[in-house]
């Protein structure tokens, strides 16, 4: 779920849930304190909008007595001289939060109950008349009063006029109303604590503890701890940036191990390049001081210790070239000229060059070609050289025949120029055959100086050909011989249409 659709989502469920909530609960208590007052107060018919106006209830309590009151006067108005019924009526009203005042003429000459405002009340008791109540109604008292006056007009037996007035505090609230109006306040409370906790515990799953999560994550990271997996659950903007997140220490991890890697791979380097080193120069040096010392005391002899000086300054020459091209190929740095190439043409003039040199070496040659005249590919020919001769070299190091025997085999395989070179060396075992590839990866554990190298020959083989779009691999038995292939994408031109 997207960050937006939460906060979307939180500001409706902040507006909706304390409405709902709050609505229903209301609903339940009103009815509970409904059930409550009609019960306590003898009331029928009352409703939860009448809890919101007091007056209404207040109006409500008192319609029994009233109407009691208003029969009296109509049939005997002389009860209402009688002080014991008018006690009677009045501690009735009492348990209604109202009282009794009976006025004669103009003098009241009953008070059911003494309040500080009762001179305002019996100065604003209105005249014989002048109102019209009913038992659901009154007149309300406003300013300093609030009372509620309900009036009965008679005429006692000596034909005096008398008014009868039921009086109700209307600021001295009902308790369950009281109760009422605090459990609203407290529901509202107890709904936004309620609302307020689900939405954090909703807010901390979901945002703060991804961000706990990379927090740890970025301390591992500062420690140099790479060694863990950052996961996420969620889709959102805080997941994206968990999968980012577990993306760089991945990236951070793998440079960290190229880094080791590249670390051991260049003192493996440094120490095979000395190794190999030392001793054409350990040669160099004693075969120099043989012609010091007067050891080659012949023209043959010198000619002899000069030749293998300059044979073993070649050697170290040959070293170093590989050096440096490695310090390329590890900086993406080789110096490719790409052109178009007749592969019969560049292939015999490889061939012709390799004939001479194994011929030196008393190596037979074989050299097949299978590719018509008119294939070429797109390569930088230096550079496939290279691979040929590297390829080559490497089968002479390994040669362990009286008589040595390479075939370098030219086919067309659709697609591609198909390249193979093979040799009956001493083969490559079938655990050592997938590794041959690998920079500074020598079958020969000891390091025999007798065949020299520096373990990088067939990694560069590999970086060139793969640069020009194509594959390498190898096929080897062991006492027999090893086959290279390399395959190479042809030329193709495109036809412009007019």
């Amino acid at each position: 779920m997207k960050f937006k659709t939460r906060l979307i989502i939180a500001f409706l469920t902040v507006i909706m849930i304390p409405v709902a909530l709050t609505s229903l609960f209301v609903l339940l208590l009103g009815r509970y304190q409904i059930s409550a007052i009609e019960k306590t107060y003898g009331l029928t018919g009352t409703t939860v909008e009448v809890l919101a106006n007091p007056i209404q209830v207040l109006e409500k309590l008192t319609i029994e007595p009233y109407e009691e009151l208003e029969e009296t006067a109509r049939q005997d108005a002389g009860k209402l001289e009688d002080a014991t019924y008018l006690n009677e009526l009045n501690d009735t009203l009492l348990e209604k939060k109202s009282f009794l005042i009976v006025r004669r003429e103009d003098t009241v000459t009953y008070m059911g109950r003494e309040i500080e405002e009762s001179g305002d009340v019996i100065r604003r008791l209105p005249p014989r008349g002048s109102t019209v109540t009913d038992p659901d109604g009154g007149i309300y008292l406003g300013g300093g009063l609030q009372v509620l006056l309900k009036q009965v007009d008679f005429r006692y037996g000596d034909g005096t006029q008398g008014s009868a007035f039921i009086v109700t505090d209307v600021g001295d609230m009902i308790p369950e109303i009281r109760e009422f109006a605090f459990d609203v306040l407290l529901v509202i409370a107890l709904v936004l604590v309620f609302t307020a906790t689900v939405l954090v515990l909703w807010i901390y799953q979901s945002v703060v503890q991804p961000l706990s999560r990379m927090q740890k994550a970025a301390q591992y990271i500062k420690e140099g701890n790479l060694d863990f997996e950052m996961k996420w659950e969620t889709d959102d903007e805080l997941g994206q940036l968990c999968r980012d997140f577990e993306e760089m220490r991945r990236r951070l991890k793998e440079s960290a191990e190229e880094k080791l890697t590249f670390d051991k791979e260049s003192k493996e380097l440094i120490s095979n390049i000395s190794h190999d080193l030392k001793t054409p120069v350990t040669t160099i040096k004693g075969y120099a001081e043989g012609i010091l010392d007067g050891v080659a005391d012949t023209p043959q002899k010198v000619e002899k210790y000069v030749r293998t000086i300059y044979n073993k300054a070649g050697e170290m020459d040959t070293l170093i070239n590989e050096l440096t091209f490695y310090s390329k190929i590890d900086t993406n740095r080789i110096p490719y000229n790409f052109d178009t190439i007749f592969v019969n043409r560049y292939f015999d003039d490889c061939a012709e060059d390799l004939s001479l040199e194994l011929e030196q070496r008393g190596v037979e040659f074989g050299y097949f070609n299978y590719v018509e005249e008119d294939v070429r590919i797109i390569a930088d020919a230096e550079q496939i050289r290279r691979v040929v001769h590297n390829i080559v070299n490497n089968s002479l190091k390994y040669m362990d025949k009286a008589t040595g025997k390479i075939n370098l085999r030219v086919k067309d395989v659709g697609d591609f120029v198909q390249v193979e070179v093979e040799d009956n060396g001493c083969g490559i075992a079938a655990r050592d055959l997938p590794n041959i590839f690998e920079r500074f990866y020598r079958t020969d554990a000891s390091r025999n100086s007798s065949k020299g190298g520096s373990g990088i020959g067939l990694s560069v083989v590999k970086k060139i050909i793969e640069d020009h779009g194509g594959k390498i691999w190898a096929t080897s038995r062991e006492g027999t011989g090893t086959t290279l292939y390399f395959v190479l994408r042809k030329y193709q031109e495109v036809p412009v249409y007019e």
